[in-house]
């Protein structure tokens, strides 16, 4: 069904939209002297001494890395909103472990359950996701949900419907039906986000849509590989609670408000937010409806300030010109850049697309990771073991330029080690590519590189 979404917008689009360009990075990031890191508390902004000695201790224990007085500087700047501290983090992989944690949260909710998601399938998952929320809502939980009219092209209209029978508050997301749109048709502005806030305390952000193709997982065997033709979906989510979820929830409210949804039901969607935890956390989310896409320049600028290292996890690699001179340049100036991605996809274009690339990349020293077994749909990194940042954004025009994301930044060493040993069973269920066997690949995908390297704008 992804699948089939993705190929409707490639043939649509090109009739419909002119070229828009990503922003020129450098204005943003060289020669900035941006304003000293801001970091809330849960009951406000921190003291500036207090501040300075959670990031010593953050430097301290990441070995003095000059990302925290540069990067995380500039990302406040362009994003335009300070780090939270006191949020309890917790990193899922693969669909079962997400849905477990999300199910629970559900369940559990008291005030109202706001979802957000790109795809909302009419299948086993879908189904039972449909249930909860019905019943949630018979107990006087308010549910609002968010789904992208595209994203979920394949779901009969008769599902949503039954939500919006019973209370739940439903808004398609830039109907592909241009007679039901609220705000003008705008068929290549796409909400790509996976976004849920559980009564204003709680926050799901990552890349698995409500879909049974996740439910079987992809957990590698003893071996550390993952068995051939397993099918499963590999991904990553993140669940947070603490004051964070403030920004994730501003998010969503920011999304209903111009998509020109009816007026919710009042709620307490800020409650007063305790610290919950340790971890430092930004919300970070972007929209076509703005000038220059955030979440880009803050991968930017993160790439373009590592020191160390620099391990990405990515189901679609389309990249700009910008963003491979950030990874070469890094690669060139000893960090250690690795890239798992993967090894069969569910969009074939996208894929050759992506190998197009391997070239540049390789001769100057990044190392790249095709992983095996089932379809890799992952969108993380973490750099210098201390920056971790997991999402719904791939590395694409798409993601960058045309559609809504929604991604979640952690600071700290205890988080990075979890995202560093998640990246190393990645690779384990890898294999590498090297210069010499890329240089002896066949004719045939050559061509197919060059076929759909003209396409990567559109991808």
């Amino acid at each position: 069904m992804m699948a089939a979404a993705r190929t409707f917008l490639a043939c649509a689009l090109l009739a419909v939209t002119a070229c828009a360009t990503l922003p020129d990075a450098r204005l943003y990031i060289e020669g900035r002297n941006p304003a000293p890191v801001q970091v809330d508390g849960a009951r406000g902004p921190l003291s500036r001494q207090k501040t300075e000695a959670l990031l010593a201790e953050l430097k301290r224990k990441s070995g003095d890395l000059d990302i925290l007085q540069k990067h995380v500087a500039i990302e406040q700047e362009i994003v335009g909103a300070p780090l939270s501290a006191g949020n309890k983090t917790l990193l899922l992989q693969d669909g079962p472990a997400t849905y477990r944690e999300m199910i629970e949260a559900m369940n559990q909710a008291k005030d109202h359950i706001n979802l957000e998601t790109y795809t909302f399938e009419d299948d086993e998952v879908g189904r039972e996701f449909a249930d909860i929320l019905l019943v949630k809502q018979a107990q006087g939980v308010q549910v609002n949900v968010i789904y992208d009219s595209v994203g979920s092209i394949g779901t009969p209209r008769a599902f949503f419907e039954r939500l919006t029978q019973n209370g739940v508050r439903v808004l398609e997301f830039n109907p592909v039906n241009p007679l039901t749109a609220r705000k003008g048709w705008q068929i290549n502005h796409r909400d790509h986000r996976k976004l849920l806030v559980v009564d204003g305390q709680t926050a799901f952000v990552g890349g698995i849509n409500i879909s049974s193709v996740y439910s079987s997982g992809s957990s590698p065997g003893r071996s550390g590989r993952v068995k051939s033709g397993s099918g499963g979906w590999r991904d990553t989510h993140i669940r947070i609670d603490g004051p964070a979820v403030a920004g994730f929830q501003q998010l969503f409210l920011s999304t209903w408000e111009k998509q020109k949804g009816d007026p919710l039901a009042e709620r307490k969607y800020f409650p007063v937010l305790t610290g919950r935890g340790p971890d430092l956390v930004r919300s970070v989310g972007s929209t076509a409806d703005e000038q220059h896409s955030l979440i880009y320049l803050t991968l930017i600028s993160a790439l373009t300030n590592a020191e160390k290292s620099i391990h990405i996890t990515q189901a679609y690699f389309v990249p700009d010109a910008q963003f491979m001179r950030a990874l070469t340049d890094a690669a060139k100036r000893g960090v250690d850049v690795a890239l798992v991605l993967p090894g069969t996809s569910d969009l074939g274009l996208v894929f050759h697309a992506g190998r197009s690339y391997y070239a540049d990349l390789l001769e100057a020293g990044v190392h790249i990771y095709e992983r095996s077994g089932g379809v890799l749909h992952s969108k993380t990194a973490v750099i210098d073991d201390v920056w971790s940042c997991i999402g719904s954004t791939n590395l694409d025009w798409r993601s960058f330029l045309h559609n809504d994301e929604v991604n979640a930044v952690v600071l700290g060493t205890l988080f990075a080690r979890q995202m560093q040993d998640m990246f190393e069973r990645d690779v384990a269920a890898s294999m590498a590519i090297t210069p010499q066997a890329w240089a002896g690949r066949g004719l045939q995908y050559r061509l197919k590189e060059m076929a759909a390297r003209v396409w990567a704008y559109w991808l």
